[in-house]
């Protein structure tokens, strides 16, 4: 089975057209394996690249296991929260069962409407999750985050960087799929703007991740 396998056959939530993730230990052990040792230094730069200080309120889009969202969690500390959601009741369920951080929840839920009130957040990241959207969704879950955001808000977009050789790019098609291999991951500059967000800064996190820093502009 590979990466493409584990994220299709999930029990979907109705309200997303996206992937979903049958197998979150199989899903856990992909991440730690494809990213080679290198997991918890990437995801500890996404948390500081996100801007997220002590006291943040702070949102992740389709979270997954909660690998980010755990790490949100230290950045924000005790006085702030986190919320992880995710459409996937079984990761939901397995990022639960790993958390013990009284301030890190999660939620079953789709990124392209989520059930939050408008500037709820401070802070809102996503990780490897958009690309699991159809297209034409994605632009819909980046408004959603714009809503979701007060104004001055920040957002950490990342997601995954196909390799730039040929060789390469065919053999993560053959382990995790077509989708991935020949994504546009240089379109999310385009998708942050469009969505009415100022973008901050840009750049790659070793070894596999692109990512975008967006603000809520303070006036429309």
């Amino acid at each position: 089975m590979n990466l493409g396998q584990l994220l299709q056959h999930g029990h979907s939530h109705p309200d997303t057209e996206g992937l979903t993730i049958a197998d979150a230990r199989g899903y856990e052990l992909c991440g730690a394996v494809c990213f080679g040792g290198l997991r918890p230094r990437a995801y500890s730069r996404l948390a500081r690249l996100s801007g997220a200080r002590p006291g943040d309120r702070v949102l992740d889009v389709g979270c997954g296991t909660g690998y980010l969202t755990r790490r949100m969690a230290k950045a924000v500390g005790p006085g702030g929260s986190v919320l992880g959601v995710d459409p996937s009741a079984e990761v939901v369920e397995y990022a639960r069962d790993k958390t013990r951080e009284a301030h890190c929840t999660y939620e079953t839920g789709v990124g392209e409407a989520l059930r939050a009130a408008d500037g709820s957040f401070d802070v809102v990241v996503t990780a490897l999750a958009v690309h699991h959207l159809p297209e034409d969704v994605r632009p819909v879950a980046l408004r959603e985050m714009y809503r979701v955001l007060r104004p001055g808000g920040r957002l950490l977009v990342a997601d995954f960087r196909p390799p730039r050789t040929r060789a390469v790019r065919h053999l993560v098609g053959a382990t995790v799929g077509h989708v991935m291999a020949d994504y546009r991951v240089d379109l999310l500059d385009g998708l942050v703007a469009d969505a009415g967000f100022e973008v901050r800064g840009h750049g790659d996190v070793r070894p596999w991740l692109r990512y975008v820093q967006g603000v809520r502009p303070e006036k429309p």
